[in-house]
Protein backbone atom coordinates (compact mmCIF):
# COMPACT_ATOMS: atom_id res chain seq x y z
CA UNK A 1 0.00 0.00 0.00
CA UNK A 2 3.21 2.48 0.00
CA UNK A 3 3.87 4.71 -3.16
CA UNK A 4 6.82 5.89 -2.51
CA UNK A 5 10.10 5.06 -0.37
CA UNK A 6 13.25 6.95 0.21
CA UNK A 7 15.96 6.38 2.41
CA UNK A 8 19.26 8.35 2.53
CA UNK A 9 22.69 8.68 4.49
CA UNK A 10 25.28 11.30 5.58
CA UNK A 11 27.79 13.07 7.78
CA UNK A 12 27.22 11.85 11.85
CA UNK A 13 24.41 13.55 14.10
CA UNK A 14 23.09 15.22 11.11
CA UNK A 15 19.53 14.81 10.20
CA UNK A 16 18.66 13.69 6.40
CA UNK A 17 15.75 14.36 4.55
CA UNK A 18 13.93 11.30 3.40
CA UNK A 19 12.67 11.70 -0.35
CA UNK A 20 9.54 13.15 -0.45
CA UNK A 21 6.62 11.82 -2.65
CA UNK A 22 5.61 14.32 -5.67
CA UNK A 23 2.09 14.15 -3.99
CA UNK A 24 3.33 15.86 -1.03
CA UNK A 25 5.23 18.27 -3.02
CA UNK A 26 2.67 19.57 -5.12
CA UNK A 27 -0.04 19.60 -2.12
CA UNK A 28 1.74 21.96 -0.34
CA UNK A 29 2.06 24.15 -3.68
CA UNK A 30 -1.69 24.62 -4.14
CA UNK A 31 -2.39 21.75 -6.85
CA UNK A 32 -5.70 21.35 -7.73
CA UNK A 33 -5.76 17.98 -8.29
CA UNK A 34 -3.74 16.60 -5.27
CA UNK A 35 -4.50 16.43 -1.45
CA UNK A 36 -3.31 19.30 1.03
CA UNK A 37 -1.32 18.47 3.87
CA UNK A 38 -2.87 18.58 7.13
CA UNK A 39 -0.69 21.01 9.47
CA UNK A 40 2.04 20.08 12.36
CA UNK A 41 0.09 19.50 15.32
CA UNK A 42 0.00 22.11 17.83
CA UNK A 43 2.49 22.18 20.51
CA UNK A 44 3.87 24.70 23.29
CA UNK A 45 7.52 24.16 21.73
CA UNK A 46 6.51 24.19 18.53
CA UNK A 47 7.55 28.22 17.88
CA UNK A 48 8.05 28.78 14.60
CA UNK A 49 4.33 29.82 13.10
CA UNK A 50 2.60 32.24 10.83
CA UNK A 51 4.11 32.96 7.22
CA UNK A 52 7.86 31.89 6.80
CA UNK A 53 9.67 33.21 4.05
CA UNK A 54 12.54 31.50 2.17
CA UNK A 55 15.58 32.90 3.47
CA UNK A 56 17.74 35.74 1.13
CA UNK A 57 21.18 34.94 0.65
CA UNK A 58 22.20 37.73 2.85
CA UNK A 59 19.58 36.43 5.95
CA UNK A 60 20.93 32.90 4.99
CA UNK A 61 23.99 33.40 5.30
CA UNK A 62 23.04 35.03 8.91
CA UNK A 63 21.58 31.57 9.73
CA UNK A 64 24.12 29.98 8.91
CA UNK A 65 26.43 31.51 11.22
CA UNK A 66 24.05 31.29 14.07
CA UNK A 67 23.92 27.74 13.63
CA UNK A 68 27.74 27.19 13.69
CA UNK A 69 27.86 29.49 16.68
CA UNK A 70 25.44 27.50 18.63
CA UNK A 71 27.58 23.88 17.13
CA UNK A 72 30.47 25.11 18.76
CA UNK A 73 29.50 25.11 22.27
CA UNK A 74 29.21 20.98 22.20
CA UNK A 75 32.50 20.85 20.41
CA UNK A 76 34.21 20.27 23.57
CA UNK A 77 37.41 17.94 22.53
CA UNK A 78 37.97 20.75 19.94
CA UNK A 79 39.58 22.57 22.92
CA UNK A 80 42.40 20.42 22.95
CA UNK A 81 41.91 20.13 26.60
CA UNK A 82 41.84 16.79 28.88
CA UNK A 83 37.75 16.71 30.25
CA UNK A 84 35.70 14.65 32.65
CA UNK A 85 32.59 15.40 32.30
CA UNK A 86 29.53 13.31 34.44
CA UNK A 87 25.56 13.43 33.41
CA UNK A 88 22.60 11.42 34.83
CA UNK A 89 19.20 11.29 33.24
CA UNK A 90 16.06 9.09 33.88
CA UNK A 91 13.41 7.66 31.30
CA UNK A 92 10.03 7.58 31.46
CA UNK A 93 8.09 6.25 28.29
CA UNK A 94 6.04 4.17 29.88
CA UNK A 95 7.93 1.07 28.01
CA UNK A 96 7.81 2.50 24.61
CA UNK A 97 11.85 2.32 24.76
CA UNK A 98 13.78 -0.03 26.71
CA UNK A 99 15.79 0.82 29.91
CA UNK A 100 12.94 3.48 31.59
CA UNK A 101 14.34 4.49 34.88
CA UNK A 102 17.61 6.48 36.51
CA UNK A 103 21.16 6.30 34.46
CA UNK A 104 24.51 7.42 35.12
CA UNK A 105 27.36 8.19 32.86
CA UNK A 106 30.75 9.46 32.48
CA UNK A 107 32.83 10.72 29.62
CA UNK A 108 36.71 11.37 30.06
CA UNK A 109 38.76 12.85 27.03
CA UNK A 110 42.60 12.81 26.68
CA UNK A 111 43.75 14.02 23.68
CA UNK A 112 45.76 11.87 21.83
CA UNK A 113 45.27 9.24 23.50
CA UNK A 114 41.33 8.60 22.88
CA UNK A 115 37.89 8.87 24.38
CA UNK A 116 36.09 6.55 27.38
CA UNK A 117 32.94 6.77 28.12
CA UNK A 118 30.60 4.47 30.74
CA UNK A 119 26.71 4.28 31.14
CA UNK A 120 25.09 2.41 33.83
CA UNK A 121 21.36 1.78 34.31
CA UNK A 122 19.08 1.54 37.15
CA UNK A 123 17.67 -1.39 35.08
CA UNK A 124 21.07 -3.61 35.12
CA UNK A 125 22.47 -2.38 31.69
CA UNK A 126 26.04 -1.08 32.03
CA UNK A 127 28.21 -0.59 28.50
CA UNK A 128 31.90 0.36 28.38
CA UNK A 129 33.66 2.26 24.64
CA UNK A 130 37.12 3.72 23.95
CA UNK A 131 37.40 4.79 21.31
CA UNK A 132 41.11 6.04 19.97
CA UNK A 133 42.14 4.57 16.21
CA UNK A 134 39.38 2.18 16.50
CA UNK A 135 36.19 1.71 18.49
CA UNK A 136 35.63 -1.01 21.43
CA UNK A 137 33.58 -1.54 23.72
CA UNK A 138 32.06 -4.74 26.26
CA UNK A 139 29.91 -6.15 23.57
CA UNK A 140 30.93 -5.60 20.09
CA UNK A 141 27.62 -6.41 18.35
CA UNK A 142 25.49 -5.14 20.45
CA UNK A 143 22.89 -2.43 20.17
CA UNK A 144 23.69 0.57 22.52
CA UNK A 145 19.57 1.77 23.73
CA UNK A 146 17.91 4.42 22.12
CA UNK A 147 17.45 6.82 25.20
CA UNK A 148 21.56 6.39 26.20
CA UNK A 149 22.36 7.69 22.20
CA UNK A 150 19.59 10.25 22.19
CA UNK A 151 21.06 11.41 25.84
CA UNK A 152 24.58 11.76 24.46
CA UNK A 153 23.45 13.05 21.12
CA UNK A 154 21.84 16.05 23.20
CA UNK A 155 24.71 16.81 25.11
CA UNK A 156 27.26 16.32 22.61
CA UNK A 157 26.41 16.83 19.07
CA UNK A 158 22.46 17.91 18.76
CA UNK A 159 23.04 20.13 15.56
CA UNK A 160 23.80 19.66 11.84
CA UNK A 161 26.76 21.34 10.41
CA UNK A 162 25.88 24.78 8.67
CA UNK A 163 28.04 22.94 5.62
CA UNK A 164 25.27 20.13 5.80
CA UNK A 165 22.78 22.79 6.25
CA UNK A 166 23.49 24.81 3.62
CA UNK A 167 22.89 22.23 1.34
CA UNK A 168 19.35 22.43 1.80
CA UNK A 169 16.51 25.02 2.18
CA UNK A 170 16.43 27.58 5.40
CA UNK A 171 13.56 29.64 6.57
CA UNK A 172 13.77 32.00 10.00
CA UNK A 173 11.23 33.16 12.05
CA UNK A 174 11.26 34.85 15.57
CA UNK A 175 9.61 34.32 18.44
CA UNK A 176 9.45 34.85 22.43
CA UNK A 177 10.64 31.74 24.30
CA UNK A 178 10.37 32.24 28.20
CA UNK A 179 10.13 35.93 27.46
CA UNK A 180 13.40 36.25 25.60
CA UNK A 181 13.33 36.47 21.27
CA UNK A 182 14.84 33.59 19.93
CA UNK A 183 15.64 32.94 16.37
CA UNK A 184 14.33 29.95 14.50
CA UNK A 185 15.70 28.41 11.85
CA UNK A 186 13.72 25.46 9.52
CA UNK A 187 16.33 23.15 7.74
CA UNK A 188 15.42 20.80 4.72
CA UNK A 189 16.61 18.40 2.89
CA UNK A 190 17.03 20.60 -0.41
CA UNK A 191 16.54 23.90 -1.59
CA UNK A 192 13.91 23.52 -3.73
CA UNK A 193 11.43 21.67 -1.39
CA UNK A 194 7.78 22.98 -0.96
CA UNK A 195 7.14 24.58 2.03
CA UNK A 196 3.37 25.28 3.75
CA UNK A 197 2.08 28.46 3.47
CA UNK A 198 1.73 28.81 7.13
CA UNK A 199 4.24 27.26 10.20
CA UNK A 200 6.26 23.99 9.86
CA UNK A 201 6.51 21.94 7.40
CA UNK A 202 6.76 17.87 8.10
CA UNK A 203 10.22 17.22 6.70
CA UNK A 204 11.65 20.54 8.45
CA UNK A 205 13.97 20.10 11.50
CA UNK A 206 13.21 23.47 14.06
CA UNK A 207 16.80 24.74 15.86
CA UNK A 208 15.32 27.78 18.17
CA UNK A 209 18.59 29.71 19.05
CA UNK A 210 18.99 32.99 21.35
CA UNK A 211 20.66 35.04 19.09
CA UNK A 212 22.28 37.00 21.83
CA UNK A 213 24.23 34.31 23.62
CA UNK A 214 24.27 31.91 20.65
CA UNK A 215 23.23 29.09 22.51
CA UNK A 216 20.37 26.54 21.18
CA UNK A 217 16.91 26.84 23.46
CA UNK A 218 14.31 24.30 21.79
CA UNK A 219 15.62 21.49 18.80
CA UNK A 220 13.39 19.23 17.30
CA UNK A 221 14.35 16.70 14.70
CA UNK A 222 10.60 16.30 13.60
CA UNK A 223 7.15 17.96 14.53
CA UNK A 224 6.31 15.78 18.17
CA UNK A 225 9.76 15.56 19.71
CA UNK A 226 11.13 18.47 21.23
CA UNK A 227 14.38 19.33 23.78
CA UNK A 228 14.08 22.54 25.85
CA UNK A 229 17.81 23.59 26.81
CA UNK A 230 18.22 24.64 30.15
CA UNK A 231 21.46 27.01 31.41
CA UNK A 232 20.61 27.98 35.13
CA UNK A 233 24.25 27.46 36.71
CA UNK A 234 25.16 26.42 33.00
CA UNK A 235 29.13 23.94 33.23
CA UNK A 236 32.04 25.42 31.06
CA UNK A 237 34.78 24.46 30.07
CA UNK A 238 37.22 26.80 28.01
CA UNK A 239 34.75 28.97 27.01
CA UNK A 240 32.09 26.22 25.83
CA UNK A 241 28.70 26.02 27.74
CA UNK A 242 26.79 23.20 27.75
CA UNK A 243 23.16 22.96 29.47
CA UNK A 244 22.70 22.08 33.27
CA UNK A 245 19.47 20.42 32.22
CA UNK A 246 17.74 19.03 28.81
CA UNK A 247 14.06 17.81 28.88
CA UNK A 248 12.71 15.44 26.01
CA UNK A 249 9.49 15.59 24.94
CA UNK A 250 7.24 13.70 22.91
CA UNK A 251 3.74 14.49 22.10
CA UNK A 252 4.06 17.10 25.19
CA UNK A 253 5.09 14.45 27.46
CA UNK A 254 8.24 14.25 29.15
CA UNK A 255 10.18 11.13 28.39
CA UNK A 256 13.73 12.25 29.57
CA UNK A 257 15.48 14.40 31.86
CA UNK A 258 19.46 15.07 31.21
CA UNK A 259 21.22 16.87 34.01
CA UNK A 260 25.04 17.30 33.38
CA UNK A 261 26.46 16.83 37.21
CA UNK A 262 29.96 18.44 36.79
CA UNK A 263 32.16 19.18 33.94
CA UNK A 264 35.95 19.80 34.87
CA UNK A 265 39.46 19.74 33.05
CA UNK A 266 41.96 17.33 34.00
CA UNK A 267 45.49 18.04 34.95
CA UNK A 268 46.75 14.37 35.25
CA UNK A 269 44.34 12.02 33.77
CA UNK A 270 45.62 8.21 33.79
CA UNK A 271 45.94 7.29 30.40
CA UNK A 272 45.59 3.40 30.96
CA UNK A 273 42.00 4.37 30.96
CA UNK A 274 42.31 4.48 27.00
CA UNK A 275 43.90 1.50 26.57
CA UNK A 276 40.76 -1.25 25.31
CA UNK A 277 41.52 -4.57 26.93
CA UNK A 278 42.39 -7.58 25.53
CA UNK A 279 39.27 -9.45 25.90
CA UNK A 280 37.78 -5.75 24.03
CA UNK A 281 39.95 -6.50 21.09
CA UNK A 282 39.09 -10.02 21.00
CA UNK A 283 35.34 -9.13 20.14
CA UNK A 284 36.38 -6.90 17.92
CA UNK A 285 35.07 -3.41 16.72
CA UNK A 286 32.10 -1.84 18.67
CA UNK A 287 28.90 -0.98 16.73
CA UNK A 288 29.38 2.77 15.75
CA UNK A 289 26.48 5.15 15.94
CA UNK A 290 25.80 6.83 12.33
CA UNK A 291 23.64 9.45 10.64
CA UNK A 292 20.19 9.88 11.59
CA UNK A 293 17.81 9.52 8.55
CA UNK A 294 14.36 10.19 7.97
CA UNK A 295 12.15 8.16 5.25
CA UNK A 296 8.59 9.51 3.89
CA UNK A 297 5.75 7.01 2.98
CA UNK A 298 2.79 7.98 1.52
CA UNK A 299 -0.16 5.25 1.91
CA UNK A 300 -2.91 5.08 -0.43
CA UNK A 301 -4.23 5.06 -3.99
CA UNK A 302 -5.09 7.17 -6.61
CA UNK A 303 -6.91 9.33 -7.96
CA UNK A 304 -6.54 12.28 -5.97
CA UNK A 305 -8.12 14.80 -5.28
CA UNK A 306 -7.99 18.81 -3.44
CA UNK A 307 -10.72 17.07 -1.35
CA UNK A 308 -7.80 14.83 0.37
CA UNK A 309 -6.10 15.66 3.02
CA UNK A 310 -2.39 13.74 4.09
CA UNK A 311 -2.13 13.62 7.65
CA UNK A 312 0.94 12.47 8.79
CA UNK A 313 2.22 10.43 11.88
CA UNK A 314 5.90 10.68 12.62
CA UNK A 315 7.48 6.84 14.11
CA UNK A 316 11.37 7.01 16.02
CA UNK A 317 13.45 4.28 16.20
CA UNK A 318 16.66 2.79 16.36
CA UNK A 319 18.07 0.85 13.13
CA UNK A 320 20.21 -1.90 14.67
CA UNK A 321 23.94 -3.25 12.66
CA UNK A 322 21.66 -6.19 11.61
CA UNK A 323 19.36 -3.36 9.83
CA UNK A 324 16.43 -4.47 12.25
CA UNK A 325 13.88 -1.32 13.50
CA UNK A 326 14.08 -1.24 17.44
CA UNK A 327 12.28 0.34 20.14
CA UNK A 328 10.12 1.99 17.42
CA UNK A 329 7.29 4.30 18.73
CA UNK A 330 4.80 6.98 17.64
CA UNK A 331 5.22 11.21 18.20
CA UNK A 332 1.59 11.59 17.59
CA UNK A 333 0.02 8.61 19.91
CA UNK A 334 -3.49 10.09 19.31
CA UNK A 335 -3.96 9.92 16.02
CA UNK A 336 -5.94 7.13 14.63
CA UNK A 337 -2.93 5.92 12.15
CA UNK A 338 -0.55 6.17 14.65
CA UNK A 339 -0.79 2.02 15.35
CA UNK A 340 -0.66 1.55 11.91
CA UNK A 341 2.31 3.55 11.16
CA UNK A 342 4.26 2.10 13.78
CA UNK A 343 3.42 -1.38 12.23
CA UNK A 344 4.23 -0.39 8.53
CA UNK A 345 7.69 1.53 9.57
CA UNK A 346 8.21 -2.01 11.07
CA UNK A 347 8.10 -3.48 7.43
CA UNK A 348 10.86 -1.46 6.18
CA UNK A 349 13.71 -3.22 4.75
CA UNK A 350 16.59 -1.39 6.70
CA UNK A 351 19.18 -4.25 5.51
CA UNK A 352 22.84 -2.35 6.39
CA UNK A 353 24.89 -1.45 3.24
CA UNK A 354 27.89 -1.40 5.67
CA UNK A 355 31.02 -2.01 3.38
CA UNK A 356 33.20 -5.28 3.43
CA UNK A 357 35.67 -4.82 6.67
CA UNK A 358 33.68 -1.88 8.16
CA UNK A 359 32.40 -1.80 12.18
CA UNK A 360 28.78 -2.34 12.15
CA UNK A 361 26.37 0.57 12.57
CA UNK A 362 23.18 1.62 13.92
CA UNK A 363 21.64 5.04 13.46
CA UNK A 364 18.08 6.78 14.65
CA UNK A 365 15.47 7.20 12.11
CA UNK A 366 12.59 9.05 11.65
CA UNK A 367 10.10 7.45 9.62
CA UNK A 368 6.85 10.30 8.27
CA UNK A 369 4.21 8.02 7.83
CA UNK A 370 1.63 9.72 5.34
CA UNK A 371 -2.11 8.88 5.29
CA UNK A 372 -5.26 9.64 2.82
CA UNK A 373 -7.92 10.90 4.24
CA UNK A 374 -11.03 11.88 1.87
CA UNK A 375 -13.02 13.34 4.33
Amino acid sequence: MTSNSCLLRGMLWSILWGCLAAITAFGQTGSQNVPRIAPVPPDPLELATGQIPVNTPESREAALQLLGRARTHFALRSTGQAFDLKASFTVDSLGKTNHDGAWQMEDLFLPKHGHRWTATAASGYTTTSIATTKIYGDEASSAVPLRLLEARGMLFDPLQSPTYADQGSIRTATATFHGVMVTCLLLSRSRNDAHPASGRGWEETEECIDPQSGLIQVHSEVPGRYAVYDYTEAPQLAGHILPRNVTITEAGRVVSKVRVESLSGLTSPDSSLFVPSDEMKARGEAVAMTSATKVTRVHGRGPFTAAMTLRAVCVFGMVTATGHLVEAHSLQPSDPNSEAAVEDAMKIDFSPQTPAGAPPRQHFVFVIEEFISRQ
